[in-house]
Order: structure tokens, then sequence, then C-alpha cells
């Protein structure tokens, strides 16, 4: 790759080119943790052999604090190893749909995802988002910028269920609640999607805002429906016809590089004879408020009664178990 990048034609195609010169620094980065790690390891075992000569206290204490440093980038970078997608090390796409009377709990997940955005050092943006008549969200798209994002995120993808007791119900009666949750990889433009224009049919109308009332006088929400897949893609929230229509086709780009990818992992899957779940046949956490306080994961059995933090964004245990899951069922 640096030999690409010295190539006289190299900027020829600018987009292109950042694409590669974006890749190569990871590249860089990479190699450059493993041989700082490496040299650690060597001065550790150094410092090693002047304690059998010496027998120094001191010494040993310093070599038992680098021990432990030691073993916690080997961690970190060891965990880095289950990011090995293609788009792994970029941002998502992350759109939250709610079920039959759960947009409280949308908006529930949609402020967990963004705290742990916050929390992670990530940049949350609200693409589109379609309000609930009296209170929630119906639906709403985050665009989350930062390293690995998607790599991360990808584990949230599936059905999430809230069992707790409704605060919009005077009988206190027990609720139960589903969202689903999609994680689409970042396109950018140096991605070759296969697009036809005339596998597209795009409608234009007027954006409604919350409780129904009407955004703007002029119709400049953007339906864009892709005919081949039946993927459908609304935005709605600028202001402009322009803006509204380049985030929908950036939404439909991934939808459409996301359904490419459920395509090879089933082929894949049904090689190895694994059957593969609908989107909505089954909840892959369950978040329990009432009788007790409980957060499962029903892909890894990992649990939590933290329930708060949770939905505070703490997720990154619940994410690690499942991608640490998912390496090991495609070693098997």
């Amino acid at each position: 790759m640096e030999n690409l990048v010295s190539a006289v034609d190299f900027w020829n195609d600018s987009v292109q080119a950042q694409a590669t010169m974006k890749k190569l620094s990871n590249l860089n980065k990479t190699v450059e943790d493993w041989e700082s790690l490496d040299s650690k390891i060597e001065l550790a075992i150094e410092m090693l052999d002047l304690i059998e000569l010496d027998h120094d206290p001191e010494i040993f204490q310093e070599v038992l604090s680098e021990t432990n440093e030691i073993q916690n980038t080997l961690d970190t970078l060891s965990f880095r190893l289950n990011f090995s997608g293609q788009y792994d090390s970029g941002g998502a796409i992350l759109a939250i749909h709610a079920g039959v009377d759960s947009q409280d709990w949308a908006s529930m997940l949609l402020r967990m995802y963004t705290r742990w955005s916050d929390h992670n050092g990530s940049d949350p943006q609200i693409l589109d988002v379609s309000y609930g008549e009296e209170s929630g969200v119906k639906s709403v798209v985050l665009q989350i910028n930062g390293d690995y994002v998607y790599g991360n995120l990808k584990s949230e993808k599936g059905v999430h269920r809230l069992v707790r007791i409704s605060p919009f119900d005077n009988d206190h009666a027990r609720h139960t609640s589903f969202a689903l949750v999609e994680v689409l990889p970042q396109v950018d433009q140096s991605v070759e999607v296969d697009l036809n224009d005339d596998d597209l049919k795009i409608d234009v109308f007027r954006a409604g805002g919350h409780g129904g009332q009407n955004v703007q006088k002029n119709s400049t929400a953007i339906r864009i429906t892709h005919v081949p897949s039946g993927i459908v893609v609304v935005c709605q929230n600028e202001r402009s016809q322009r803006q509204n229509k380049e985030i929908a086709m950036r939404i439909l780009m991934s939808r459409l590089l996301d359904l490419e990818q459920q395509k090879q992992n089933e082929k894949i899957n049904e090689l190895k004879g694994k059957h593969i779940s609908a989107e909505w046949g089954n909840q892959i956490r369950s978040y329990v408020l009432h009788p007790y306080q409980m957060v499962k994961d029903h892909r890894t059995g990992i649990e939590t009664s933290k329930t708060e933090a949770v939905l505070n964004g703490e997720i990154n245990d619940f994410i690690k178990s499942y991608l640490t899951y998912l390496v090991g069922n495609k070693n098997s």
C-alpha cells in the first residue's frame, strides 16, 4: 500500500486516494501498537534477568507493574482482532423501530445508544426521526461516526424487549414492549454499490412534525423505493429536499450493502447447517425493570442487575461478550 501511495498518479482519484490513506493509517497504527507491546515484553524479560542476579525488590515491583500493563494492552489488542470485517473499522447507521405501543421504549434505546456514543468518543447525529402521536418515537435513524463503531454496534442488531410497570397505565400493570434495532455499515464514496437509477422510485411529500403538525408548507420529504429489493427509505428531517434526498440515498446504499452481506452470511450458514431467525422472530436481549432488575443477552447468557447503568449507555460488556461469542461460532 505504501508503494501504491507513492505512485505518481495516486491522487488522480481523490476519493479512492483518501480511502486508501485512511486504511494505510489504520494498518500502520495496528503494526505500531503490536511492535510497541513486543518491545515492552523484551524490556520486562531483561528486567527479570536483573532480578535473578540482584534480587532487588524495587525492580521486582516495577516488573510486576509492567506485567500488569502488558496484560491489559494484550487484552485490548487481542479484542481488536474481532474487528476483521470489511467495514468494522468505520462508522455505522443505527435505526430503531418501535413495536406496537412501544414508542417510549424506542426513545429509551435512542438515549442509550446516544450515551454509549458519548462515552466512547463517537459522534452521533440524528438523520431522520418520526415522533409518536403522544410521546416517544416511532422510528429514528442515527449516523454514528468514529473508529470501530460498526464493529462494536453490529452486536446490537435485533429485537430488544422491555418488561416494566408502564408509566402510562393507570392500573400500574406490567407491560412488555419490543423494538427493532438495525445496524448498517456507513458507506463512503469509495465503496461501490450496484445502484441503477431505473430501479429507484422517488416520491416527494410534505414533511410532518410532532403531533401531526406540518413542519413546512413545501414538499421537502423524500421517499425512495428500491424496486428490486423492496427497500423503502424515508427522510424528512432536513428543511431542504436536496438534503433529505442525499441522506435517504446514503441510508439506502447502507441498507443495500447490508442486504448483500446478509446474503453472503446465509450462504455460509447454509453450508454450516445453521438456522437463520427472522428479524422480529427472536429477541436478542431483555431489559426487565419489574418485578426484579435484570438485563440479559439471550445469545451469550451474560446478564447484569445494573439496569440503570445499561440504559445510560454502559453496554460494552454485552458488546465484548457477543463479539467473542461470534468469533467462536465462526471458527466452529
